[in-house]
């Protein structure tokens, strides 16, 4: 049988920490020792069991290091990937817990590519005894490859349990099912014998976003459809290099505001 054809892009946390010893489960990255994607792959071997791995070199970093740059290199990465490989079933990023559901909420509302992408990661280092780093990757690669995740956005996958990116949060330090959806509930369960879905979220997500990248080479950020800019935003604005994407946010109302009424209001505080 014909494995799934599956990208994983590790870029650093807790699942690809290896501290001092077995017991090294709190002052694991003070040892500094982070796997790549491929050495991750490498250290779990069970992960060619359910799916044929690429690895997809990118920086291995604390989490707490990534943030806008970031998010907007991963998403053109997973459109690239989904764009050159026609047979990639899916795509998983390896991620620190620390930042891992604002990556997936930005993912979640900009990615356009059609397939599933799946953002993983431990609470404990993958050195460690009882480490959940293995089997939360074994469960995010069979997610990803699963053909009823399709079609539900970016997911999150931690504790044998899926999450929609729009809904996810981080809600303890420690606790291996540290990652919930407190208004929803999970999506579903990745089980020992099958990947199980309860629900579809019905609020738009990947790769059915409103938000686009704006066409206009004057424009930085996202921008949805229905926000345009003001012609004082529009102005003020800087260039972006030639041949780099652009990208734009809607105008702040006080960057619409009438310059009298700024001075104005600069008085007041001024003033107080």
């Amino acid at each position: 049988m014909t494995k799934p054809r599956l990208a994983f892009i590790g870029t650093g946390g807790t699942i690809a920490s290896l501290g001092c010893g077995p017991l090294d489960l709190v002052d694991y990255t003070a040892n500094g020792v982070l796997l790549d994607a491929a050495g991750l792959l490498a250290r779990f071997p069970e992960v060619r069991e359910v799916a044929e791995v690429v690895p997809v070199p990118y920086r291995a970093v604390p989490s707490t290091r990534l943030g806008f740059a970031d998010w907007k290199a991963l998403l053109l990465l997973c459109e690239r990937l989904a764009a050159e490989d026609p047979a990639l079933a899916g795509i998983v990023i390896g991620h620190g817990t620390a930042s891992l559901e604002e990556t997936a909420y930005f993912l979640s509302l900009t990615l356009k590519a059609a397939l599933p992408v799946v953002l993983v990661g431990a609470q404990r280092p993958a050195s460690a005894l009882s480490s959940d780093a293995g089997l939360n990757l074994v469960n995010a690669l069979r997610v990803a490859a699963c053909e009823q995740a399709r079609g539900l956005g970016v997911l999150v996958v931690l504790n044998d349990e899926i999450h929609a990116a729009r809904e996810v949060t981080k809600t303890s330090t420690g606790r291996l099912q540290t990652f919930r959806s407190p208004d929803f509930g999970a999506l579903g369960h990745a089980d020992g014998d099958r990947i199980t879905f309860y629900r579809r979220p019905l609020r738009r997500t990947a790769p059915d976003t409103e938000f686009t990248r704006a066409p206009s080479p004057r424009c930085r950020g996202w921008t949805s459809p229905t926000a345009t800019p003001t012609p004082t935003a529009r102005r003020r604005a800087p260039s972006s290099p030639p041949g780099r994407a652009a990208w734009s946010r809607p105008a702040s109302p006080r960057a619409s505001s009438p310059p009298g009424r700024r001075r104005r209001c600069a008085k007041r505080w001024r003033r107080a």
